[in-house]
């Protein structure tokens, strides 16, 4: 892996990648919405890349024929907070990222990785459960889904090898999303008690950083039409993270636990395994959840400090 391209290059995840790949002698194509770049510093081997998912044939023109072996397709609009309901949105989201594979065909990448969501293995349990009534964030999963499936097959006939991270749940500093780990470590930092679901269902998470170095991995190693999990390796339910959480930011804090309504599924551990990622790709989670808090919390006193 030489030279990629990367969508969403200046979002949480896709500047964590385009760094990773940078520090490790890549090329990147970073293509920005509108020419922001706010995340992204001036290095060597970046070129910045003006465009819009939504358009995403527009990028072809920027983009010198043959000039990259991999295409890194990290965009996805409504990924968190009410956007994740809007079906209009998630299925055009489906339709940018079948083209994006198309684009990266024509424009000689020989390998296509998509940022999938352990929201998909989610979602087909939520949804194939009689008498279960999925929240609207399903919504969101089903276009994860959708995308997946209908890349498996274009990419069969394209000709392209399709390699699919599955990331469990991202955090780090960087991230301002309203998602679980970010809420809760603002709302420690304003000496606010949280309140979550008893917090029974099985979970994991990734430090960003790992994140990162995990799509780089997979990038360079991973086997074509294969689905990588991206973990912590240590999933175990939801209660034990947050309590770990605690421990290591808000120690004289009361965690609420039980107090909010789950209406979600809850997946086998084994939906966690991250076994098959690591023997394809030498990858293993470096960071321990309370660090990664730790370190997220101090990302943002710094922020908020300026």
């Amino acid at each position: 892996m030489k030279s990629v391209i990367v969508t969403g290059a200046n979002g949480f995840v896709g500047s964590a990648v385009v760094g990773e790949l940078l520090r490790n002698g890549v090329e990147v194509y970073a293509v920005v919405h509108e020419g922001n770049r706010s995340r992204l510093q001036d290095s060597e081997g970046l070129h910045v890349v003006s465009g819009d998912k939504s358009r995403i044939s527009e990028i072809e023109a920027s983009i010198p024929q043959g000039a990259c072996d991999t295409f890194y397709d990290l965009a996805w609009d409504g990924s968190a907070g009410p956007k994740r309901a809007d079906v209009r949105l998630q299925l055009d989201n489906v339709a940018w990222t079948v083209e994006a594979m198309n684009v990266a065909k024509r424009l000689g990448c020989g390998r296509f990785l998509h940022a999938g969501s352990i929201m998909e293995h989610e979602t087909m349990a939520a949804a194939y459960t009689d008498g279960n009534r999925p929240g609207q964030g399903y919504i969101y999963g089903c276009g994860k889904v959708a995308a997946h499936i209908m890349c498996m097959s274009v990419a069969a006939g394209l000709g392209i090898d399709l390699v699919w991270p599955l990331i469990t749940n991202a955090y780090g500093p960087g991230e301002l999303s309203p998602r679980l780990v970010n809420s809760t470590i603002r709302k420690c930092m304003a000496g606010e008690s949280p309140q979550f679901t008893a917090a029974t269902q099985n979970y994991d998470f990734v430090y960003i950083d790992d994140l990162a170095r995990a799509f780089r991995l997979i990038g360079e190693r991973g086997r074509p039409f294969t689905e990588y999990v991206v973990g912590s390796s240590e999933a175990k339910p939801l209660r034990e993270f947050l309590l770990e959480m605690r421990d290591s930011i808000a120690p004289d804090l009361d965690f609420v636990f039980g107090s909010v309504p789950f209406t979600g599924t809850d997946l086998p551990l084994s939906a966690f395994d991250c076994s098959k990622t690591e023997a394809d790709t030498g990858f293993r989670a470096q960071v321990s959840f309370g660090d990664g808090c730790r370190r997220t919390m101090e990302w943002i006193s710094s922020q908020e400090g300026r």
